[in-house]
């Protein structure tokens, strides 16, 4: 498990960053461990902790090079300026941290669906999350 950087570290890098000067909006997304399985909160059958037990924590891992691809894809969306992620990996507990994005755009309709875009396409195509049952 890897210690998550500091958000306000990484808000004072990107307002450094030469994109600063299009960016009128920052938002952060920091995923953490819950204790409700997935099945429960998203209502779908999973591989996972069944629907009313709790979950103890999870292993997560992910794929650098698609996570990587989905940065790019979502630099290039309308209006978004700076993009930054981190993930986690390894044994979580509950309440640990999993991934951590920085997104800075335009305006808040075009940032907001960025970052719906990209934790998106992290949790669908770049990631592999076991939960593990207490």
């Amino acid at each position: 498990m890897a210690e998550m950087p500091s958000i306000d570290t990484w808000l004072r890098e990107a307002k450094a960053d030469p994109s600063f000067r299009g960016c009128g909006m920052y938002l952060v997304h920091n995923g953490t461990v819950r204790e409700t399985p997935k099945a429960e909160v998203r209502g779908v059958e999973t591989d996972g902790v069944r629907p009313g037990d709790k979950v103890a924590g999870m292993v997560f891992s992910y794929d650098a090079e698609k996570v990587a691809a989905a940065v790019e894809e979502t630099r290039a969306l309308d209006g978004i300026g700076y993009v930054r992620v981190w993930l986690n990996s390894g044994e979580l507990a509950v309440g640990d941290d999993i991934m951590l994005v920085l997104i800075g755009g335009d305006i808040r309709p075009r940032v907001i669906d960025a970052l719906q875009h990209l934790v998106g396409t992290i949790k669908n195509t770049c990631v592999v999350e076991e939960e593990l049952s207490e």
